[in-house]
């Protein structure tokens, strides 16, 4: 997917209702997982589990390490330098 004609969120944007469900596509361009929900504020955690409920794993990353946009359907989703390897290498988020 070519992003570069997608719009950026700007900051008054990065709120729960908005980013809660949004893909995210890591360094290679693939879907590596979804934001399952917001974390203070300053924290994505992301489902990069493979189905729900069945291995899924939820991770924190920083909101800064993810660049979320708008597709040409209005579609909030996000962009990061990870790969689906290294997320899944992080530890996991616990409530």
């Amino acid at each position: 997917m070519d992003h570069t004609n997608h719009v950026r969120l700007t900051s008054g944007e990065l709120t729960p209702s908005i980013l809660e469900g949004a893909t995210i596509y890591g360094a290679d361009d693939h879907k590596v997982g979804k934001v399952d929900h917001v974390h203070g504020g300053n924290s994505a955690i992301i489902d990069v589990g493979g189905f729900p409920g069945i291995g899924a794993k939820l991770i924190a990353v920083p909101l800064s390490d993810l660049e979320f946009m708008r597709d040409e359907n209005g579609d909030v989703h996000a962009v990061t330098s990870w790969t689906k390897d290294q997320l899944e290498e992080m530890p996991e988020h616990h409530h």
